[in-house]
C-alpha cells in the first residue's frame, strides 16, 4: 500500500511539474494568437480612406510640440504614466490601439495603447502619457512601457537580449517608424528626468521593471531614429 501511495504522488508530482513547465508556453501561445487578430484588425482599420486619421495626427504632432515647449510639466510623477489618453474609437481605429511595436532581436510584436492603465498592461505595450505620442518629430521622445513578469505573455521579458544598434519599429496608423537602441540604463521609479524629451532627439524609450521578478527598479532602452 505504501508502495502504491508513492507512485501516485511521485506521478501526480511529474503531472503537476509539466504543467507547470507548458503554463507560460501555452498561455503566450494563446496571446499571441489574439495579438495576430488585433493587428491584423488595426491593418483593416488604416486601410480604409478615412480623413479622421489624419486630423488625428495633425492633433498628435501638436501636442508633441506643446509636451516640448511645456517642459512636461504636468509630468512630475510615476502616477502620471497611468492617465489615460483618449478614445481612438471614434477615429475608427475600432480595438483603440494607436499601432503596434516590433524588436526583432526579441521576436516581439505588441500593440500599444494609449495610458499606462492596469487594463492596458495587460493587453500589450502602452504609451506612457504626459510623453510624446508615437508619430516621430524632431523633440520627441515617446515612452512605452510593458511588462515583464506577466504569467501569460513574455512582452518586455527578455529586454536585457537588445543590444546597442538592434532595431526597433514603431507602426502607427499613418507609416512606420524605423529606430536603433543607442544606450541601456537602470533607474529608480521615480526618476523621471531620465524619461524626458531630450531637444533636437527624436527617441523612443522602452520602459519596464527591474529585476526580472522584482519592481525597485526600472530597465530603459533608449532608441534613436533612423532617417
Amino acid at each position: 500500500m505504501k508502495i502504491k501511495i508513492i507512485r501516485i504522488t511521485a506521478i501526480l508530482l511529474l503531472i503537476a511539474g509539466v504543467v507547470v513547465l507548458l503554463y507560460p508556453r501555452v498561455t503566450n501561445f494563446y496571446y499571441n494568437k489574439n495579438v495576430t487578430q488585433t493587428l491584423r484588425s488595426f491593418e483593416t482599420d488604416i486601410d480604409i480612406d478615412n480623413a479622421e486619421l489624419e486630423s488625428l495626427y495633425q492633433w498628435m504632432v501638436a501636442e508633441n510640440e506643446k509636451l516640448f515647449t511645456s517642459g512636461q510639466k504636468d509630468l512630475f510623477d510615476p502616477f502620471s504614466y497611468e492617465q489615460p489618453g483618449f478614445d481612438l474609437t471614434k477615429y475608427g481605429l475600432t480595438d483603440n490601439i494607436v499601432g503596434y511595436i516590433t524588436i526583432p532581436r526579441m521576436d516581439l510584436i505588441l500593440p500599444i495603447y494609449l495610458g499606462a492603465s492596469h487594463e492596458n498592461m495587460f493587453l500589450g505595450a502602452v504609451h506612457l502619457t504626459q510623453t510624446s505620442y508615437p508619430v516621430g518629430g524632431s523633440n520627441t521622445n515617446c515612452v512605452i512601457a510593458a511588462h515583464r513578469g506577466y504569467s501569460k505573455a513574455l512582452m518586455f521579458r527578455r529586454i536585457e537580449l537588445l543590444e546597442i544598434g538592434d532595431p526597433v519599429e514603431i507602426r502607427n496608423f499613418r507609416e512606420t517608424l524605423t529606430y536603433k537602441v543607442v544606450k541601456t540604463d537602470i533607474i529608480d521609479p521615480s526618476d523621471i528626468p531620465a524619461i524626458l524629451i531630450q531637444p533636437q532627439k527624436e527617441l523612443i524609450t522602452l520602459i519596464t521593471c527591474h529585476p526580472l521578478g522584482g519592481n525597485k527598479q526600472r530597465y530603459l532602452v533608449f532608441c534613436e531614429r533612423v532617417q
